[in-house]
């Protein structure tokens, strides 16, 4: 059965069981396991992010023009660590990341100003710098002929904001390296602390992607990581519900469908 097969993936992806285990469970052959995964696994890559009961995000473009809307989106990227690939290829180097010094792939993520996941993009080697993956998957060209909006980033993204009319805002960029006078090293450090606090809700996101032990550290395939990240980040979807309780504002978690 479908149900079947889904539930063996998700348990796959939120707790890294292995497929021996999943068969003992199921009471099926190991194969069968390994297929039913490798079947279900594209199906929930492809399926994107829920945002409402009507509209679901499939694409960078249909994000881009979601948000348009008014909203304000915070983008990032993420590592996740694979196997070290085997002696005398050729691209071997091109995933040893410049940040961490090991051997990983990254994804760009994409939220929202309350840190819901909105896109997660396909994989790259670790050693792409974060703005280059950002300007291949035409983010930059998208925000350029897109809407007015605001895009929050990192330092690594510096430069962007010149290259779509200052739809992407990154932190303040230092003027004085040496010798700065006391005033400035104090609004700078202003300036930066609200720029950190407004960006920081993507590092929630992303810290709720990596609970799924699939990106904790994948020994698997890397061919694979395209469609485990993107699937994880369907299943992992959950939406904010606002509710007021005693005259204070609070926030739960619930599954999006």
């Amino acid at each position: 059965m479908f149900v079947d097969r889904l539930l063996a993936t998700l348990v796959s992806l939120r707790h890294g069981t292995t497929h021996d285990v999943l068969a003992c469970w199921f009471g099926v052959d190991r194969s069968t396991i390994t297929r039913a995964i490798g079947e279900v696994r594209p199906l929930l890559a492809q399926r994107g992010c829920t945002v409402a009961s009507d509209v679901r995000l499939r694409t960078l473009a249909e994000v881009i023009e979601y948000l348009g809307t008014g909203g304000t989106g915070i983008i990032d990227g993420t590592e996740i660590r694979v196997r070290r690939p085997a002696a005398g290829r050729k691209d071997r180097d091109t995933f040893v990341s410049g940040k961490t010094r090991q051997n990983a792939v990254k994804s760009m993520v994409l939220t929202d100003a309350e840190g819901c996941m909105l896109f997660c993009s396909p994989v790259r080697p670790g050693s792409c710098a974060d703005i280059t993956q950002a300007r291949q998957l035409g983010l930059t060209q998208l925000l350029a002929d897109g809407p007015f909006m605001e895009i929050l980033a990192e330092a690594g993204y510096q430069g962007m904001g010149a290259q779509t009319g200052g739809r992407v805002v990154t932190p303040p960029h230092r003027k004085f390296k040496k010798n700065a006078p006391a005033w400035y090293e104090e609004r700078h450090e202003l300036q930066r602390k609200a720029h950190s606090s407004r960006r920081i809700r993507v590092e929630h996101g992303i810290a709720h992607l990596k609970n799924w032990r699939a990106l904790t550290r994948h020994l698997g395939r890397r061919e694979h990581m395209s469609d485990i990240v993107q699937a994880v980040a369907t299943a992992a979807r959950r939406s904010w519900t606002r509710c007021a309780r005693n005259s204070t504002t609070w926030r739960r978690w619930t599954w999006s469908h």
